[in-house]
């Protein structure tokens, strides 16, 4: 299928503006591929990973279909646990922010009591687990007589986890003219045999999942909360001296926000994103290979064309929305035999979002201790320290051998001479 963007779907204006503001450049394969069929009101099958886009991708249809003056359920969404159930409210939420729709998640360990008061006062999308929805639906606490859409979510885990014949009831209590949407990471004969009973005419969407091969680059991740943000980058560049680092954020308004802080702070700093013409970018990329700007803020689409071999840094300024653009980014550094570092900001429930990434990538993100202004001058002497000895490594150090033994034969030992050019080399750090 040709690639398509948000624009063409002829979303809502409320709808795009938080699609913007969620950070959505433009769609995921699965996204792209899912998202027309189900807004034409078909069924869908969707073979796809988690940390693929997919919940967008049945969230988007799914928001723009709700007629909100009915305070009644239209959507149900079935996920395996409640954790998932939670990341799918708070994304759809995010969607939703200019829309008046209401969302409610459901599932076992939550007062019941609470989840009914809740229902009582008007929900129109419910997310949940097989067991605790049959339950609402049983007690006559969730009404689903008015139900348009129905979503397994991982259906796979869901039947892995015995639910099936939960699933089962339920779908044959929501009404037939719904619309089903399946999605799953396999497709296994019990997935087929529930989309031959319960769906009509599916169309079928995949997306291959590549085999990621990720680069050469030490990783770690700082618990940072977003108004923290761009103190602990500023931090960091400054502690690990960067002449060369690269800021990915996931909204051009981000972009535009940090590039402005920076510069305020007195650092050479630019940004690029997707409402900038070609002109600016090609200027801006080459001031960034020139050394003119030493740290670029980017979104994801804005930085495909970035080709710069010697870049010391990359921040996950925010944690990219899947797997794959998280390899892309860090991908960055690291090039031309170096040894790159990527850097990684989250709170609160990006850390789901990491794990998935680590998940998938099989490479451990180790956690760091955000560090304070004490720590920077010991961080900085053991970059230090590493940086001299790759000097004496690669030797082709006669000249300056000669300047240390004159010092020497002014009964300085070699020890004070060495202390004192890391004070001064400090010192100036500092300045």
């Amino acid at each position: 299928m040709e690639s398509i963007t948000f624009k063409d779907l002829q979303l809502s204006g409320n709808m795009e503006k938080g699609i913007e503001e969620i950070g959505f450049e433009e769609p995921t394969p699965i996204q792209s591929q899912a998202i027309p069929f189900i807004m034409e009101g078909r069924d869908v099958i969707g073979q796809a990973q988690t940390g693929t886009g997919k919940t967008a991708a049945f969230g988007i249809p799914a928001l723009e279909m709700i007629e909100p003056d009915v305070r009644r359920v239209q959507v149900l969404v079935l996920c395996p646990t409640r954790e998932l159930a939670n990341q799918v409210a708070d994304e759809l939420n995010k969607l939703s922010k200019y829309k008046d729709i209401k969302i409610l998640p459901v599932y076992g360990g939550q007062s019941i009591n609470r989840q009914i008061r809740a229902l009582k006062k008007g929900v129109q999308i419910v997310i949940g687990t097989p067991g605790r929805i049959l339950d609402h639906i049983e007690r006559k606490t969730l009404r689903i007589d008015n139900v348009s859409m129905v979503v397994l979510d991982e259906a796979d885990e869901m039947l892995d986890m015995g639910f099936r014949e939960d699933i089962e009831i339920i779908l044959n209590n929501v009404p037939t003219t719904r619309q089903t949407i399946l999605f799953s990471a396999t497709m296994p004969r019990a997935i087929m045999k529930l989309t031959k009973r319960y769906q009509k005419d599916p169309q079928v969407v995949k997306t291959i999942h590549k085999k990621l091969t990720v680069p050469n680059v030490e990783q770690a991740y700082f618990e940072v909360k977003p108004h923290a943000r761009p103190e602990v980058l500023c931090r960091l560049i400054d502690i690990y001296d960067a002449k060369s680092s690269l800021v990915f954020c996931n909204t051009k308004k981000g972009v535009d926000q940090l590039v402005e802080t920076l510069k305020s702070r007195g650092y050479l700093a630019d940004g690029l994103h997707g409402d900038m013409k070609q002109q600016q970018r090609e200027r801006v990329m080459a001031n960034f290979r020139k050394g003119d700007i030493e740290t670029l803020v980017a979104t994801d689409v804005a930085a495909r064309g970035i080709d710069v071999e010697n870049i010391e840094l990359v921040f996950n300024y925010n944690v990219p929305q899947d797997e794959e653009s998280y390899v892309h980014r860090i991908g960055r550094t690291g090039r031309a035999g170096r040894q790159g570092v990527a850097f990684t900001f989250v709170s609160g429930k990006e850390m789901y979002k990491l794990k998935n990434i680590q998940k998938y990538t099989k490479v451990k993100i180790s956690r760091k201790k955000v560090p304070s202004r004490s720590d920077a001058e010991d961080i900085r002497a053991n970059l230090l320290s590493q940086k001299v000895k790759d000097t004496i490594d690669e030797g082709h150090l006669g000249k300056y051998v000669h300047w240390v033994e004159t010092l020497l034969e002014e009964d300085y030992t070699s020890l004070d001479v060495a202390a004192g050019l890391v004070k001064l080399m400090l010192a100036e750090d500092n300045k």
